[in-house]
């Protein structure tokens, strides 16, 4: 069964702004997020956090009667303001233990290690370079532990833990979401939920990201030439047009074994042999590097490790 998001063409480079509130097609709008909440154990240590190091003033708390079933404890709500109307808030339940999971859960550097706990996370944004950086300096004045600088595409953020454990992010934007944004995140779903339905039909699961690129290549070659995507043995990799990637395209066409198309949205690299790319050449971070072929690629990936990309023919 496939599952189309209707994706449909857009002028390049044009940044996303829908109004906020809009309609959707059923008449309802949501209206900006109001709150984001998560269990504490430590409440005295979650106050200080919040509130004296990153400065978010407490603006309101619940205290009542656990009113749920006969398990559920008497408890606390607190909320911090956190900007644009918005708060974060936490609840404390009184003469509780944590769970299992969080109670033994070892103190850990704010680094993905467990990226099942730590996918759940606040993102805080924060004003330009200098600012991140401050802020870097600041957490680490208050002896916290804080990671490098990472770039993810259309941010850069650095990490630190609250004393619940939890991941906290401080982000800065690198470039405004565009249409072609917006076009390349349809494609990309649609090649997923496909790739879903065909592996639940066969009973079995998703697991390599190569088999939604694979997908999503024909569906890229669909959008730009509707009705003309032609089977090929050639290695295609299809490339969002935007600055992220735009070192891989840069390098494809200053080389003899490449031909580099602009159809729409997307540059198209082609080679009838295989095809290999270096990282540290291009010049890209590795949480980018990583997601060199989310445009989507025909043939097959040979190699993928933090140095090295390597493509060859799917006949090869």
């Amino acid at each position: 069964m496939s599952t189309s998001l209707n994706a449909s063409a857009t002028p390049a480079g044009k940044t996303t702004e829908a109004a906020p509130g809009a309609p959707s097609a059923h008449g309802l709008a949501l209206r900006g997020v109001d709150h984001t909440a998560r269990p504490t154990w430590k409440l005295r240590e979650t106050v200080a956090f919040y509130r004296d190091i990153l400065g978010l003033p407490l603006i309101h708390v619940i205290s009542a009667r656990g009113w749920g079933p006969a398990t559920h404890p008497d408890f606390l709500h607190f909320f911090f303001d956190s900007g644009n109307g918005s708060t974060i808030a936490f609840f404390y339940y009184l003469g509780s233990e944590p769970p299992v999971a969080m109670r033994d859960r070892p103190p850990m550097a704010p680094v993905p290690d467990d990226h099942v706990f730590d996918a759940t996370h606040t993102a805080w944004l924060v004003e330009g370079q200098d600012e991140l950086r401050a802020w870097k300096k600041k957490l680490e004045d208050a002896g916290l532990q804080v990671s490098v600088e990472t770039t993810h595409e259309v941010i850069e953020s650095i990490y630190v833990r609250d004393p619940n454990g939890y991941f906290i992010e401080f982000t800065r934007k690198l470039r405004p979401l565009t249409q072609v944004d917006a076009l390349d995140g349809q494609l990309t779903l649609q090649a997923a939920l496909e790739a879903e339905d065909e592996a639940r039909a066969g009973q079995r699961r998703v697991s390599d990201i190569a088999e939604i690129w694979s997908r999503k290549a024909r569906l890229v070659a669909e959008h730009v030439r509707p009705g003309q995507a032609q089977v090929s043995p050639a290695v295609r990799i299809f490339v969002p047009r935007v600055r992220e990637f735009a070192a891989l395209v840069d390098d494809a066409r200053g080389r003899g074994d490449c031909r580099v198309d602009t159809l729409g949205d997307y540059d198209r690299i082609e080679s009838d042999g295989p095809i290999e790319f270096r990282r540290k050449a291009l010049g890209l971070k590795p949480a980018i590097w990583y997601g060199l072929f989310t445009g989507g690629v025909q043939g097959r990936i040979e190699t993928l490790d933090r140095d090295c990309a390597r493509i060859v023919p799917e006949a090869a």
